[in-house]
């Protein structure tokens, strides 16, 4: 199996009328249990609205977002399935629950990372 990130962008659901998001969030629920209802459902969550920080690998911390960031993530899901043919599936159902267009990425497989989660018992 193989995750990708199935995102937004921060924005995106700007355009939905205030009276819609209880309609919204019910329809984002339904795919989100039907994902894990089907097993593929890893994490997902939206990000709130402020400003970030930036840690360097010095440990400075600055502000952020910077001016050349056109877009920064509104909200994510992370999947777990077996082809990218599926992952964007999910992302159309996505795309139709939330009102808006979703981005699709493979994340990179790291096998020392899933043996420590492994051996943590997650």
């Amino acid at each position: 199996m193989t995750r990708y990130l199935i995102s937004f962008d921060d924005g995106a659901m700007d355009h939905i009328p205030d009276g819609d998001w209880p309609d919204v969030g019910k329809a984002a629920h339904a795919v989100t249990q039907e994902a894990v209802d089907a097993g593929v459902f890893v994490f997902g969550a939206g990000l709130e609205r402020q400003q970030s920080s930036v840690v360097t690998t010095d440990g400075l911390v600055t502000d952020g977002p910077f001016p050349e960031t056109k877009e920064v993530i509104g909200g994510f899901v992370v999947v777990d399935v077996a082809s990218r043919a599926e992952a964007l599936a999910w992302a159309a159902k996505i795309a139709v629950a939330c009102r808006c267009a979703q981005e699709v990425r493979e994340l990179m497989a790291d096998p020392e990372t899933d043996e420590m989660l492994r051996r943590a018992g997650r």
